[in-house]
């Protein structure tokens, strides 16, 4: 009964934040404001989107500032005076960590709309204030204010749950930084999908394997199939751009993947597409997939 009613009431909680949309003018405009140093550079899009290790960075660097941050207050209750000094370099670290983590934070929350915009700005504002205590108690601290400073910190910690609560929400139960392909089905069998003739050279195609879209290319004398819905935020490749070095460029983020074997070139995507085989028989275009595919994608329900 306990659980129910604290999950009912973080779920009226975070239901009221997802419908204010009182907060869309300054969320907007600070989505734009971190867009801007995305949209100029491909490189800082790589880096704070983790397109390289194939995972967000986000979630990975978060546990820096909040493992240090509360390994101060354990000190705090526990250390004695000897853990003072402990303490406040713990502070310290966490307030330096906290720098690249809001970064790799921004950069995902800026390809977000709508609730999940709402909810990512009240819980960057949130850590904003987490981050100003922490600031205040490290200060607190070398002033030789240690009471201070553990109140400030205590009152951090009581904040972060929230706010991490809130990032939990948006990568759990709103996908935020999840492969939007990961229960799309996936046949091991080969599946006609198109008449060759259909398919014309270097004009990528919408087709699909069952209800799942694929994207179709022949490209170089080569057929060429990828799942359609694009990893990071779910657009249609197949209205992107195909470029000469046989790639195709997300039409709303410019992510961009090989269409050879799906392979993600730049971000802010980390996770490559799936990719097809594809063979022609008797005049049809036939694909299936071309490793053996994960349980979420063949039986999702059991």
């Amino acid at each position: 009964m306990l659980s129910w009613r604290i999950n009912r009431t973080l779920d009226s909680l975070v239901g009221r934040i997802e419908r204010t949309t009182v907060l869309d003018p300054i969320a907007n405009r600070g989505a734009a404001l971190a867009l801007k140093p995305l949209d100029a550079s491909v490189g800082l899009r790589n880096v704070l989107s983790g397109t390289a290790g194939g995972h967000p960075l986000h979630p990975v660097l978060v546990v820096v500032p909040i493992g240090a941050w509360l390994g101060a207050s354990y000190l705090d209750l526990t250390g004695g005076q000897q853990g003072r000094a402990a303490a406040t370099k713990l502070v310290g670290l966490g307030i330096a960590a906290a720098v690249p983590t809001s970064l790799t934070g921004a950069s995902d929350w800026a390809y977000v709309r709508g609730a999940e915009r709402r909810v990512g700005f009240v819980h960057a504002v949130g850590n904003s204030l987490a981050l100003g205590l922490y600031t205040g108690s490290w200060f607190a601290r070398r002033r030789q204010r240690f009471a201070l400073g553990t109140a400030l910190a205590g009152g951090g910690a009581l904040l972060l749950g929230f706010t991490g609560w809130l990032g939990g929400h948006l990568s759990y139960a709103r996908g935020v930084g999840v492969d939007t392909t990961a229960f799309d089905g996936a046949s091991t069998d080969w599946v006609d999908v198109l008449p060759e003739a259909e398919l014309l050279d270097d004009q990528p195609m919408l087709v699909r394997d069952g209800r799942t879209p694929v994207l179709l290319v022949r490209t170089g004398g080569q057929l060429y199939a990828i799942a359609d819905r694009c990893t990071h935020r779910g657009a249609p490749l197949h209205e992107g751009e195909f470029t000469d070095d046989g790639c195709i460029i997300c039409p709303w983020h410019q992510s961009k993947f090989r269409v050879s074997d799906g392979q993600v070139l730049d971000g802010p995507a980390n996770r490559s597409q799936q990719a097809y085989e594809v063979r022609t028989r008797y005049g049809s275009i036939q694909l299936r997939h071309a490793d053996e595919p994960g349980s979420l994608r063949t039986d999702p329900i059991s």
